[in-house]
């Protein structure tokens, strides 16, 4: 008798993501909301699928070539693999592009911002046009001749190019037929503004370039002109052992990328097959890897276009961070964190709290040091300006930054040398792991003795995207913690071994176990018959390990619900529900919460529940012992979970289905923010009816 063969347990991690993908789609394409949102929506999908190409496709053609037929847990090797993603790509984009083509274009024409027509201008556009190209494009753009036999080329990574199919006026046959690449990448504004009565009215780059062609190839009549972008592999890691130093290795990878292999190229779908065939010749692409698309490529350039000033009515009605309560705004921060912790909710809060605790410290004569690790900042960092004005006053400043946060390389580069040059010393991360811990700890000399303050963090110290991205901050002076976070210097840049630390936990050495054990507490309560909880958010659950234990879990009774932003491998089933919200601010804080027999276990993280967070990063967990943040942070994750707006639900076919509301209606995002409202609101209330008596001076 032949054994029935058994489903895989786990979800496709890379059609996980496609799934994810496909939600923030559904967002784009919601009628309720207001079109640049939606055009918001269109460009992140966009720049989704850009990454999602370059790194973990790539990575699927590499093991690919090199003849690998190791199964995922979902039982698929990288070729099957590669055939599902290009099938359920490939849709995809042709949904993006429709969304944008036939809805949200025509929506945003409607409201004033309109595409015009390259053959239909105006005689006040056409002359702002030829001036255009007269000054600007003429001079930047340089046609590169490709000829029978002659080498292709260089194409830069999604940077936009124009083909071009030219033929010669004075051949002796008039049929002569020769190709040119012309690079439209930094040669300006993508959208072009035009003059216009009224609105705002815009043509693209390519379209500007392709109808004054003729003004490049002087003797040539234009035959035809097609945008196209290539995705190379940008799957590429520094080769730690062999590289000199870790900056010099780095500086290779970046060279690297430039140079890999296509495996996406975007075309016009108007193309002709004879400019197609040279194409994918010169640039050695086959058949699987190309993506005629109909209309505009790369949507990701639209980003700048959804907060143009004015337009409100095609907006989401603003919402602009809150200053917490909790902060007085002339008080020192030191002072204020020694006497309660603080924690914050970002962007519903503002992020400046944590902004004003490190520019605090680099003017106060009591900082003796600050030592933080930096994985992504802004480009404008008051962050790093402040570091610098610490050095310069005299403090031992630490910074390790992390060389290896992808496609932020270059800039933390530049950053690095920045700091090492006002005297801050900078550890280049950690050989064989890349930093992802969120943290940055103050020493201050004190009356008391000497002092240790700290923040921990789900989100990275960059003041732009604390404007966009869910995290919590939490700021500290617990001692335990603050021993804690000297210890983790210690170990990452010195020779230290890692220590056992009093309260927090670190991956690769302890996390994982850390999260098994509290599982299995839960376990044992509810094979004893006693309530057993856990509630968690992440942005992606892959490790393997961790699935088991949570499925182990919910077989024994324990109520499990997770909030998963994105990827999610593990199926849900009985006591344990998978969602996952999708809204005007990307999901990233993590927050776990243990039942823990009535004694709540409740822990703020760096890391996802994935391998490469728990095994191949420097990650911290760390607990918030404080009963009125431990509170307010279990209360945050029980209104996520209740969401019934922006929620969607995992199925155990993979798919999800939006939740829709049975009694109250709860949108998750915008409980949070009327919340940092009211709190405010409250806190001025009760300032202006609070009454003080003028007391009489005291006699001796």
């Amino acid at each position: 008798m032949v054994a029935k063969k058994q489903k895989p347990r786990y979800f496709n991690r890379e059609l996980s993501w496609l799934e994810f993908n496909q939600r923030v789609l559904e967002e784009a394409k919601a009628v309720g909301n207001p079109m640049l949102e939606r055009l918001k929506f269109l460009a992140i999908v966009a720049s989704n699928l850009d990454e999602f190409f370059m790194v973990r496709v790539g990575g699927l053609h590499m093991a690919r070539k090199a003849g690998s037929r190791k199964k995922d847990p979902s039982g698929l090797t990288p070729m099957a693999q590669l055939r599902e993603i290009v099938k359920r790509a490939r849709a995809m984009m042709n949904d993006l592009h429709g969304c944008f083509n036939d809805e949200v274009s025509p929506g945003l024409a409607a409201g004033g911002i309109r595409h015009a027509d390259i053959a239909a201008l105006t005689a006040e556009q056409e002359t702002a046009l030829h001036q255009l190209v007269h000054d600007e494009l003429f001079p930047v753009i340089t046609p590169l001749a490709v000829a029978g036999g002659q080498d292709f080329p260089r194409i830069q990574n999604m940077a936009l190019h124009l083909a071009v199919r030219l033929q010669g006026i004075g051949s002796a046959d008039g049929q002569e037929e020769v190709f040119a690449v012309m690079s439209l990448d930094r040669a300006g504004p993508r959208v072009v503004q035009l003059p216009a009565e009224s609105g705002y009215e815009y043509v693209l780059r390519e379209e500007v370039v392709g109808k004054y062609a003729a003004n490049w190839f002087p003797g040539f009549n234009v035959q035809e002109c097609a945008a196209f972008r290539m995705t190379r592999n940008a799957d590429f890691a520094v080769q730690e052992n062999e590289a000199p130093d870790l900056l010099s290795g780095m500086e290779e990878v970046l060279e690297e990328r430039k140079t890999g292999d296509c495996i996406r190229l975007e075309v016009a779908s108007s193309i002709s097959k004879r400019l197609l065939v040279f194409l994918c010749k010169g640039l050695s692409v086959a058949d699987d890897n190309i993506y005629p698309v109909a209309g505009v490529l790369n949507l990701k350039d639209f980003m700048p276009m959804a907060f143009l000033d004015g337009f409100d009515e095609l907006k989401a009605e603003p919402w602009p961070p809150q200053s917490s309560p909790d902060v007085v705004p002339n008080e020192p921060m030191f002072g204020q964190i020694a006497k309660k912790d603080l924690l914050f909710y970002h962007p519903y809060e503002t992020f400046d709290p944590v902004v004003r605790f490190i520019e605090e410290a680099a003017v106060d004569r009591e900082t003796m040091a600050i030592k933080m690790v930096l994985y992504r900042t802004s480009s404008d960092s008051a962050i790093i300006a402040a570091l610098k004005r610490a050095a310069e006053n005299g403090v031992n400043v630490t910074v390790l930054m992390e060389l290896k946060a992808r496609f932020d390389e270059a800039r933390n580069i530049g950053w690095a040398r920045d700091l090492e040059q006002c005297g801050v010393q900078v550890v280049y991360g950690v050989k064989g792991y890349k930093t992802h811990a969120k943290i940055c700890l103050v020493v201050r000399r004190e009356p008391a003795g000497v002092v240790r303050y700290c923040h921990f963090g789900t989100g990275n110290y960059n003041e732009s995207t604390a404007k966009l991205y869910g995290d919590i901050s939490y700021l500290t002076c617990n001692p335990e913690l603050g021993a804690d976070a000297s210890a983790f210097f210690n170990a990452l840049c010195g020779y230290a071994q890692p220590a056992d630390f009093r309260l927090i936990s670190m991956a690769p050495i302890g996390m994982r176990d850390k999260l098994l054990e509290l599982i299995d507490f839960e376990i044992e309560r509810a094979k004893s018959g006693k309530k057993a909880v856990v509630n968690a958010k992440v942005n992606s659950l892959v490790d393997v390990a961790l699935s088991e234990k949570l499925h182990e879990a919910a077989a024994a009774g324990v109520k499990i619900k997770l909030n998963v932003r994105g990827i999610c491998c593990l199926k849900p089933t009985r006591n344990l529900e998978i969602t996952s919200i999708i809204d005007r601010y990307l999901e990233h804080a993590r927050i776990i919460h243990f039942h823990h027999g009535g004694k709540p276990r409740v822990f703020i993280a760096s890391a996802d529940w994935m391998p490469r967070n728990l095994d191949k990063r420097l990650e911290l967990m760390v607990p918030v012992e404080d009963q009125v943040c431990r509170d307010r942070l279990i209360a945050m994750l029980e209104i996520h979970l209740a969401d019934n707006q922006s929620s969607w639900l995992l199925k155990e076919d993979g798919s999800y289905q939006r939740m829709a509301a049975k009694q109250a209606r709860v949108r998750s995002q915008e409980v949070l923010y009327n919340q940092a409202c009211e709190a405010v609101i409250n806190a001025a209330n009760n300032r202006r009816t609070r009454f003080e008596p003028h007391r009489p001076e005291s006699q001796n």
